[in-house]
C-alpha cells in the first residue's frame, strides 16, 4: 500500500557546503511537506546499521566514513505520491547524469558525494524513517 511519505537525509558534503536552506527551498516549492526534521550526526554504528544493506560491497566502509564526518539532516517529507515524486526531484545517483533541475545535479559533487538520500520504497521509507524518528509513528 502507497503511503504519502518519504524520508530524506542532507548529506554531510550539502551540509558542509551550506546547501541546508537551498536544498529544503527547493523540497517545499516542490510540494513537499515537511513533518519532522532534525539536524543530527551519524556515529560510525547508526551508518553501519542503516547501511547494512551495502555491507558486503567494496565502497562500504568509504560510505560509513563519508556518512559520519559531519551533520545529516533527517526529515519525514508528506506529499501525494511522496516516494516517487521525492526520487524525480533528486535526480539519479550520479549527478552527471541527473536532470536538470533536479537536486543532485544542482548540489552533488559526485556518485560518492551525492548531496542526498531518498528512501526507494515506501517500506524502505518507514524503515529509514523510524531509524532517525523513533517512537514515532511516522508512516
Amino acid at each position: 500500500m502507497a503511503t504519502n511519505r518519504t524520508f530524506t537525509m542532507l548529506k554531510p558534503d550539502a551540509v558542509e557546503k551550506g546547501h541546508i536552506g537551498a536544498i529544503l527551498e527547493k523540497i517545499n516549492a516542490s510540494g513537499f511537506r515537511i513533518v519532522a526534521m532534525k539536524l543530527t550526526q551519524m556515529t560510525t554504528a547508526d551508518a553501519k546499521e542503516f547501511y547494512a544493506i551495502h555491507k558486503e560491497r567494496p565502497f562500504f566502509g568509504e560510505l560509513v566514513e563519508y556518512m559520519t564526518r559531519g551533520p545529516i539532516v533527517a526529515a519525514i517529507l508528506e506529499k501525494e505520491n511522496a516516494v516517487e515524486d521525492f526520487r524525480t526531484l533528486i535526480g539519479a545517483t550520479n549527478p552527471a547524469e541527473a536532470a536538470e533541475g533536479t537536486i543532485r545535479k544542482l548540489y552533488a559533487a559526485s556518485i560518492g558525494e551525492n548531496a542526498v538520500h531518498g528512501s526507494d520504497s515506501d517500506e524502505n521509507a518507514a524503515i529509514e524513517g523510524a531509524f532517525h524518528f523513533s517512537g514515532r509513528d511516522m508512516f
